[in-house]
């Protein structure tokens, strides 16, 4: 599917703003995983930021309903055992998504996501 520059540009942006990994992007937008990385890129070149190093920074999976000052605040009052079992958490999906695979709930149901090949 075909995007315009505004789009790609905006799919870059959720990216480079971990509202998404590149992963989800390609599955939401039904790109490769490669395309969403260029997307991503072109974003920051076309906004003059500086590159990102993967694996340097760890982040935490916030979802789009808690994006508002209530998630964050949310997040600054959990204790560290808390914090600590949530970046568990987004590690965790974050491998299964690199693998290929979601699970729902509590692990009962594992939804097996196709990866985009060009």
């Amino acid at each position: 599917m075909k995007y315009t520059k505004e789009q790609r540009l905006d799919i870059g942006r959720q990216i480079y703003d971990n509202e998404l990994s590149r992963y989800e992007a390609a599955e939401r937008y039904n790109i490769s995983d490669q395309t969403a990385r260029d997307y991503m890129r072109m974003y920051r070149d076309a906004n003059q930021l500086p590159a990102k190093t993967p694996g340097r920074t760890s982040t935490i999976n916030i979802k789009a309903s808690q994006t508002t000052s209530n998630g964050i605040d949310d997040l600054e009052n959990m204790s560290k055992e808390e914090l600590i079992e949530e970046i568990i958490k987004a590690r965790i999906t974050e491998a299964r998504l690199k693998k290929g695979y979601e699970v729902k709930g509590d692990g009962m149901v594992i939804r097996y996501v196709r990866k985009n090949t060009k």
